[in-house]
């Protein structure tokens, strides 16, 4: 039987115990585990903790079929992601950071690191974010109870946010995100960012907790729809998986 070093005993402990706490403590139990994050306490998001490593995908890479095809799926997972995560660690060790601390405290204070650490960061959190945001294809796909209130409050419609959702994503120059996300007064907001970047990170243009993420990088989708961005968009409205979302919106409201 292979001997496991103290270290290595240590790091388990001190990752199941995150783990752990992430399910038990519910939202302010986390958030006391960020020792020196700025992200304000109701913004952490409950047990919604994201580690540095690459989580298997939830689902196979045809169960997207056919709004994103396994070919985009497979090269996106096992490529694109996945090199942001192994880019992640790789900064993590060169700037000193302990191997326990979420990736979420690092975004929250990302502007005091390289960017390395910025770019890789945030693609990991956007793209672990993203796989579980999607689901296979279901009929009349749209959230509901707290979540659908709170989007018809904020937007009078679900379809108004659906329209004002696609156009930041449509709209986004280049390559970047469209996000739904919680502002620091609890207020539902849309908006996107360039790159990698997102809500969590301290030097962004919008700042809060994202709830759903759109990628609009091309790599996302031009192996199926090329330069028809907007097509893309469209048709992925049928894969996101409201009840993922709803569950992150009622973590912190």
């Amino acid at each position: 039987m292979k001997k496991i070093s103290d270290n290595s005993r240590r790091k388990f402990i001190i990752n199941s115990t995150l783990g752990t706490a992430s399910l038990t403590l519910g939202f302010s139990g986390v958030s006391a585990l960020f020792e020196g994050c700025s992200t304000p306490t109701h913004l952490m998001g409950g047990s919604f903790v994201t580690g540095f490593d690459q989580q298997p995908l939830p689902y196979d890479y045809t169960a997207l079929e056919d709004v994103i095809d396994a070919k985009t799926m497979e090269i996106h997972y096992s490529k694109h992601a996945a090199a942001y995560s192994k880019a992640l660690k790789e900064a993590v060790s060169a700037e000193g950071i302990q191997s326990e601390t979420a990736v979420e405290n690092i975004l929250a204070k990302i502007s005091k690191y390289s960017a390395k650490m910025r770019n890789n960061a945030g693609g990991h959190y956007n793209h672990e974010l993203f796989w579980k945001s999607m689901r296979p294809k279901s009929v009349a796909n749209k959230p509901s109870g707290k979540l659908l209130e709170a989007i018809e409050k904020q937007f009078s419609s679900f379809e108004v946010f659906k329209t004002q959702m696609t156009d930041a994503g449509t709209k986004r120059f280049g390559s970047g995100w469209a996000w739904l996300y919680i502002d620091n007064e609890k207020n539902l907001k849309i908006g996107s960012t360039p790159n990698q970047d997102n809500p969590l990170m301290d030097l962004s243009e919008i700042k809060g907790f994202p709830l759903l993420g759109l990628d609009v990088w091309e790599h996302a989708y031009y192996l199926k729809y090329q330069n028809k961005r907007a097509d893309y968009i469209n048709n992925w409205w049928n894969l996101v998986n409201w009840d993922y979302i709803q569950k992150r919106y009622e973590s912190i409201s």
